[in-house]
């Protein structure tokens, strides 16, 4: 897949009597990543990768190709770890600043956190663990361009019941926010996105802990309408997932995949066979196995008498042997050998090795982490 490109010039919206200023990006990143224990245990849920990148900076590169450059990244305890991957910014095409959370309080302490950043710049607001197919550019341009105090983008659902959902009238405009309802009263989940002009910083202040403790971005966004300021909202058309799960970093996965196109770096022998769009990073290793794409094959990695089958991602300096994989991801340095089962719709973790053991008795023999979940046949 090629990068997000970032010709798209910067962004910035009339403000009166005042000179137009650039959109800031803001990315909260912290987070305890509970869903996706134990992969998430000790580190960064936003570094888990898609399709061998970390979905963080996917996040970053829609911001950077919708013309925002002057982006903060709101961390937790894993900061050292996102600061780690992600630099200074100039990877990117931004400039970075980094912003501790003292804890996990909700997403509007995190804007709270960002406020020197912020200063009375307008700012898009990116949750580091969600993913957006097409990008935020078109709707970064029109909040820009409008006057409202606030912008939210929203996706048509089935099922409302888990999300936060947004009620509309007539022009677009957000009237309501309702947190899971527990009945249908609206079909339009909430993103995890936010434009936000500097009358946020009025009502931040003012919020008082949810019940579950934290300063809650909804209960901001309806202090906005309120009192009085216009929130609209932006609808998008294409694919959404919040990677917070593992069936999400698997769609996430199928998503970025389906685009893919065909390049081989490494080495593949006569007796392998590659169909469709498959990359093979440099330093990989391919013998008498076969890879039906879409797939990605990550640097180092030897693949030996296996199968890849279609929306896989094999990170880097990985060892399949004699085995099957296909709907799964495979972060770096671990090993499969031996398997006679073909593993499927799968999240493995750094490190890992599964293999078919000699031992007699034969048996399952597992060492799992808290939080684990294994599926046997």
């Amino acid at each position: 897949m090629t990068d997000v490109q970032t010709e798209i010039a910067p962004v910035t919206r009339p403000n009166g009597k005042e000179p137009t200023r650039e959109l800031k990006g803001l990315v909260l990143s912290g987070g305890k990543g509970s869903r996706l224990r134990p992969l998430t245990a000790t580190g960064a849920k936003q570094l888990v990768p898609v399709a061998n990148k970390p979905v963080l900076f996917y996040a970053l590169e829609q911001l950077v190709a919708a013309g925002i450059r002057e982006i903060a990244i709101v961390t937790g305890d894993t900061g050292a770890q996102v600061e780690a991957a992600v630099g200074d910014g100039s990877a990117f095409g931004a400039e970075i600043t980094y912003i501790q959370q003292t804890a996990p309080l909700g997403l509007a302490h995190g804007v709270m956190t960002a406020r020197e950043f912020l200063g009375d710049s307008p700012f898009c607001m990116f949750l580091g663990d969600n993913f957006l197919k097409q990008g935020i550019a078109q709707h970064a341009r029109r909040f820009m361009t409008g006057n409202a105090a606030g912008q939210i983008l929203l996706k048509r659902v089935d099922d409302a019941s888990a999300f936060g959902v947004a009620v509309l009238d007539d022009q677009g405009r957000v009237l309501r926010l309702v947190e899971k309802p527990k009945e249908p009263i609206s079909d339009m989940a909430i993103v995890g996105v936010y434009f936000f002009g500097p009358e946020i910083h009025q009502i931040t202040p003012t919020l008082k802990p949810s019940g579950r403790g934290e300063l809650e971005i909804t209960e901001a966004i309806q202090g906005l309408i309120d009192a009085g300021f216009v929130v609209e909202s932006s609808v998008i058309g294409d694919e959404w997932v919040d990677t917070g799960k593992k069936d999400d970093m698997l769609e996430a996965n199928r998503v970025v995949l389906a685009m893919i196109g065909r390049r081989v770096d490494g080495e593949v022998d006569a007796l392998s066979q590659i169909v469709g769009e498959v990359i093979i990073e440099p330093g990989a290793t391919v013998i008498e196995s076969t890879i039906r794409g879409p797939a990605i094959i990550g640097a180092g990695t030897t693949l030996r008498n296996a199968y890849v089958g279609p929306f896989t991602a094999i990170g880097e300096r990985c060892a399949l042997t004699d085995c099957e994989i296909e709907h799964s991801i495979v972060l770096s340095d671990s090993a499969i050998s031996g398997i006679g089962v073909r593993i499927a719709d799968s999240l493995i973790g750094k490190e890992v090795v599964v293999e078919r053991s000699a031992q007699r008795p034969q048996a399952v023999r597992l060492m799992l982490g808290d939080h684990a979940h294994v599926g046997l046949i």
